[in-house]
């Protein structure tokens, strides 16, 4: 027997800040959230699994339109099999306004509390606990249920862990004490970078089904769990995206042809999306040559070139620079300028100042598009983007000066 774990889906989600770019093709962001659900439905056809559990934020926030409840009606009667559905941050009961009916064979964990629905031709017991608002700051796994005895118990959490990374915390627990819960599988969503955080008993963020952004690079998709004698005999991570992200990291140096360099890198990102075409993002690093800081356009059209000569599709999401300055100024006549800007980026004050500021601009943006924002929210993000406009900035300084 199979069953298939999903998370984050955020359907209609956008691939925020590209919808205007006139060099993407429309078909190539239009729709992606919702292709790769239906390819976890075909996924779960074709391996004629069970049941399906979706560990919340199915939908990415108050619907625009009816349109998004008609497809996931339509997805469910396709997949005509159990699919258990929890409410995470983003689809929580007070976010969605609008609603229909679901389908016979969804079932919604309760918002009260922690719900447990029975399967019981298969002696499997699945627990969960959908969140009632956006905010949930409480650990909700305490409030689980008993393992059922004799049965296979599967918790389903949405959960920001103990280490939540890029991501806001939600329902934070301990994965040392779900551990102790005595449940055969957990089933987390919220963190969307796959994680298996324990296979005794298992614990896995299956990451989200579509990489929307930058920051969500790699392969995406969701856990096809199979199980033998009533216990978990494998957990294996199938992919169902239909558009990869990719950084591209390329040293800048005069030993080889950068030309050649990015060639490698596109061939490499190519060789691993899967006859997926790839949003990426190229970052120069090294020692800064001259023209590199006004030569984006040349960049990006390297990387579409070598995309074209290994066979494969690729478009440029951006290119960035993280250069140093050449050496030759390095050690001089930017010293000061360069000890002055660390400085500055030193001084708490200043650090407090500026990312309230982007704070306040973060706010401004339409929830949806905030997830793509480069935008720092703490010292250690701001420290990063100081590093890359300290790189902007030599390289123009630098860039006609003689070797």
């Amino acid at each position: 027997m199979k069953f298939l774990h999903a998370a984050d889906i955020h359907l209609d989600s956008p691939m925020a800040g590209l919808q205007a770019r006139a060099d993407l093709p429309p078909e190539l962001l239009r729709h992606c959230t919702r292709r790769a659900f239906a390819s976890m439905v075909d996924l779960a056809i074709a391996e004629d699994v069970a049941f399906v559990i979706i560990a919340g934020d199915l939908y990415d926030g108050d619907w625009k339109d009816f349109s998004t409840g008609l497809f996931v009606a339509e997805q469910m009667k396709r997949l005509a099999r159990p699919c258990f559905l929890l409410r995470g941050n983003h689809d929580a009961r007070s976010v969605i306004t609008k609603d229909l009916a679901l389908p016979a064979n969804v079932f919604e964990f309760s918002t009260r509390t922690c719900q447990t629905h029975e399967l019981g031709e298969l002696g499997i017991a699945i627990h969960g606990h959908s969140f009632p608002n956006r905010a949930v700051p409480e650990d909700l796994s305490g409030g689980y249920a008993e393992p059922r005895r004799g049965w296979l118990n599967i918790g389903v959490l949405h959960t920001s862990g103990n280490d939540p990374g890029e991501h806001e915390t939600y329902a934070p627990c301990d994965p040392g004490l779900l551990r102790l819960k005595g449940y055969d599988y957990w089933a987390l969503g919220h963190i969307h970078q796959r994680q298996v955080l324990g296979e005794q008993p298992w614990i896995v963020f299956p990451g989200n089904i579509q990489g929307r952004h930058i920051r969500e690079t790699g392969a995406k998709g969701c856990s096809l769990v199979t199980v033998e004698d009533g216990r978990i005999a494998a957990v294996q991570h199938r992919t169902v995206d239909n558009l990869r992200w990719a950084l591209l990291e390329v040293e800048a140096a005069e030993d080889a042809p950068l030309a050649r360099r990015i060639a490698d890198a596109v061939g490499t990102a190519l060789a691993t999306a899967e006859d997926r075409p790839l949003l990426a993002r190229l970052v120069l690093t090294g020692e800064a040559t001259p023209g590199l800081a006004t030569d984006a356009e040349r960049l990006a059209a390297e990387c579409r070139n070598a995309a074209i000569e290994a066979g494969g599709t690729l478009f440029m999401e951006a290119v960035r620079l993280r250069t140093r300055p050449r050496r030759s100024l390095e050690a001089g006549a930017l010293d000061p300028l360069r000890a002055a800007f660390e400085a500055g980026l030193a001084d708490p004050t200043r650090v407090a100042a500026l990312l309230a500021e982007m704070a306040a601009l973060r706010a401004k943006v339409p929830a949806p598009a905030r997830d793509a924002l480069d935008l720092p929210q703490d010292a250690e993000g701001l420290a990063r983007m100081g590093e890359e406009a300290w790189a902007l900035a030599a390289a123009a300084i630098t860039a006609e000066q003689p070797a």
